[in-house]
């Protein structure tokens, strides 16, 4: 092999970064034998995603070498063990004195860098690296080498000569940066071959947030913008932005039963596998109801379902089952049916849809209900963005053939509602749910006003919840008012649903 294609082959070495989610938005991980740059303010996750580069190169058997110039030793053991990590074949490079050095009976063994000049520290860098010669460095951090340099003309030129150092060696360089320098070093990312931007959020109420971007990757294509990560025992867990057009399987659209025959007949045989439906009413009218009945149908008949709670808690969704007659503990023992409470407070919408996703590709469910699109909409930090991320997760579970249900809770019980979110024109399916009065008795109407599948009944029908499930009575002509909020019944009482009939509790 000539020494070209010894160059070629090495420039195809793609490498770990030690962190799934992190590979995956690089289509692979880092080309080899390259400086790299991870940036963000203290506490964003930079120390944790370095280390996971270095045990990565210890699983492949790999010689490594963290040089720290502001952390200890024994803080970076302690960061480990609270990840549950062991840093044994870890070379740990400490350009910063233990805290015994403050005791003046001690003889001080190490250096501090405020005590060295720049040519000296990187000295003292490049010597230890050819000894131990690693194929894996992390240089923690920039920020203390800024310092010493004094001036962004010399700084620059360290960074090079270190650029150049490792260029002759078969060595991957990760350079960490805290960003507490009061100018934006872009230099830097002009000097690095990559650049990996982490951000920590703080929201008005809740735990902050965080996140990640790659900003920059010479020759890699990447999925761009920026990604939810979480940090949690065992390191960081990244959920990569959702893309639809990344996932699609073959699937046969035939209708799904929801187990009652008139809700399928008002419907035209009922919501077909990969599309969506919308249920919109106000509070207590029996969105949740409606869904928890076809989850129940769908375990019926073997296929799984998750059920997203953002408003309840599994008990009071339990009980409303056994109001209803339906047998919701078994399906819930046996896994056909998985309830999952999501807290808005804590979870990032990036998080949920890696749940979401992963429902459907791992476990199989076949049917996914979120209740409500009102808790989702409390998750993001910035509500513009709802919309784009709810398409991009509908088109997700479109092309998988999976039936989503939508429950959104209108503002208000009776009288003109408003919505909190105008989500209809993704939705595949509408079904609207009101309030209205006879006769000085408040009951339920149901019509659905969309569907792009198929045909269905322009009718309105009422409909009560029961020990015996959900019923719907005849369609009712003589209603006006429906599309308005206001639903007035203007017809005698003989199509209305019977008490004696029904045994309505």
């Amino acid at each position: 092999m000539n020494t070209e294609d010894a160059v070629e082959n090495e420039s195809d070495l793609r490498i770990s970064t030690g962190n799934e989610g992190l590979d995956d938005i690089l289509g692979g991980g880092l080309d080899a034998n390259r400086m790299y740059l991870y940036e963000g303010r203290p506490g964003s996750g930079k120390t944790t995603l370095a280390l996971e580069f270095l045990l990565e190169g210890v699983r492949q058997g790999e010689t490594v070498l963290y040089i720290t110039l502001s952390e200890t030793e024994r803080e970076l053991k302690l960061v480990a063990r609270r990840h549950g990590w062991s840093l044994d074949g870890i070379n740990i490079f400490e350009l910063v004195p233990p805290e015994t050095t403050l005791d003046p009976g001690r003889e001080i063994t190490v250096l501090h860098p405020v005590e060295l000049e720049l040519g000296e520290t990187t000295k003292l860098i490049l010597d230890r690296v050819g000894e131990l010669n690693p194929s894996r460095v992390i240089i923690d951090s920039l920020s203390e080498l800024r310092l010493l340099a004094q001036s962004s003309l010399r700084y620059r030129r360290q960074v090079l000569a270190l650029k150049h150092f490792f260029a002759k060696r078969r060595c991957t360089v990760v350079l960490l940066d805290d960003m507490t320098s009061q100018q934006n070093d872009l230099q830097l990312h002009s000097i690095s071959h990559g650049v990996v931007l982490l951000e920590q959020l703080a929201i008005d109420y809740g735990a902050e947030r965080r996140r990640v971007r790659v900003v920059k990757m010479r020759g890699i294509s990447f999925r761009g913008g920026f990604h939810d990560l979480t940090i949690r025992k065992g390191g960081l867990e990244i959920y990569p932005r959702l893309v639809a057009s990344e996932h699609h399987r073959p699937f046969i659209g035939d209708p799904t039963p929801s187990g009652n025959a008139e809700l399928d007949k008002l419907l035209g045989g009922g919501l077909e596998r990969g599309t969506n439906a919308l249920l919109i009413g106000a509070a207590g009218v029996g969105k949740s109801s409606m869904a928890l009945t076809y989850a129940i149908a769908a375990a019926e008949r073997g296929e799984k379902s998750v059920f997203f709670a953002f408003d309840e808690g599994r008990g009071t969704v339990e009980a409303r089952a056994k109001a209803l007659g339906l047998n919701l503990t078994p399906a819930l023992e046996s896994g056909m049916i998985r309830f999952q409470q999501i807290d808005p407070a804590e979870m990032s919408p990036g998080e949920f849809a890696s749940i979401v996703r992963n429902s459907v590709q791992q476990d199989g469910a076949r049917l996914v209900i979120i209740d409500s699109l009102n808790g989702y909409l409390n998750a993001m930090p910035d509500g513009r963005f709802l919309i784009l991320q709810m398409h991009e997760l509908l088109s997700f579970l479109a092309q998988q053939g999976v039936l989503t249900i939508l429950v959104l809770a209108q503002h208000g019980l009776v009288g003109p509602m408003e919505t909190p979110l105008d989500i209809s024109y993704l939705s595949d399916a509408v079904l609207m749910l009101r309030y209205f009065e006879h006769e000085g008795v408040v009951r339920r109407a149901l019509s659905v006003v969309k569907k792009r599948s198929g045909d269905h009944e322009h009718t309105i029908r009422e409909f009560r919840l029961t020990r015996r499930g959900i019923a719907l009575g005849p369609p009712l002509r003589e209603f006006s008012g429906i599309l308005s909020g206001t639903p007035t019944y203007t017809g005698d009482s003989n199509p209305l649903l019977q008490d004696s009939v029904l045994q309505d509790d």
